[in-house]
């Protein structure tokens, strides 16, 4: 099985969203697939049980127990704060972690203090964990949007993808889909923003 965290110390970064498109892209790909919802607002679960019964299956894992039978793929949509502890638990379950970071200068913030955390954990410097960021709710017009990606840019980590506001994330999530559920011509442009990043996933190194 193979495991990603989304994770980000700060709350309204986009982790579920990147969550729960993640594992609507993997599930259509034929992959069983488990969400497990740390977060205490479960947002994931609330949209797992919404989740209209023809599409691909998304399970959801509860912490603590042990899953019946093999899956592909674990989705790990993080709490706000994880830290210490948990952080190291969290590490050691999974291949890749992936940081969304909205443009605000709180989010580059805090982000910033997670990196300096994330690159002091043994399981990312001995590269047994890789570390991948993408930026959220992106509008190229503002000043914010800007200055993340000047942020972004100066990191030493892969970024991922640059996903923009848009509306159909929204309407997704109400019918419990994803933009990997809907019709082609309807997120067409959104999709545009995701190859990078799913071929990162699923790549071995």
């Amino acid at each position: 099985m193979k495991a990603i965290l989304i994770a980000n110390p700060k709350g309204g970064s986009g982790k579920t969203t990147l969550s729960t498109n993640i594992a609507g892209y993997l599930a259509t790909r034929g992959q069983r697939v488990a969400i497990l919802d740390l977060d205490r607002q479960k947002s994931a679960t609330q949209w797992l049980s919404s989740r209209p019964m023809e599409l691909p299956a998304i399970e959801l894992m509860q912490p603590g127990s042990e899953h019946g039978s093999p899956l592909d793929w674990l989705v790990i949509d993080s709490p706000a704060g994880l830290h210490g502890k948990n952080l190291d638990h969290a590490l050691k379950l999974v291949h890749r972690v992936i940081v969304p970071i909205a443009p605000s200068a709180f989010d580059i913030q805090a982000s910033r203090d997670f990196f300096q955390v994330l690159h002091q954990e043994k399981m990312v410097r001995k590269g047994k964990v890789f570390v991948g960021v993408v930026g959220m709710r992106m509008d190229p017009r503002t000043r914010a949007a800007l200055t993340l990606e000047q942020f972004l840019q100066g990191l030493d980590l892969p970024v991922l993808a640059y996903l923009r506001e848009a509306q159909v994330y929204v309407n997704a999530a109400f019918e419990g889909k994803t933009l990997f559920d809907l019709p082609p011509s309807v997120a067409e442009r959104e999709l545009e923003q995701w190859p990078y990043l799913l071929g990162w996933l699923e790549s071995g190194g």
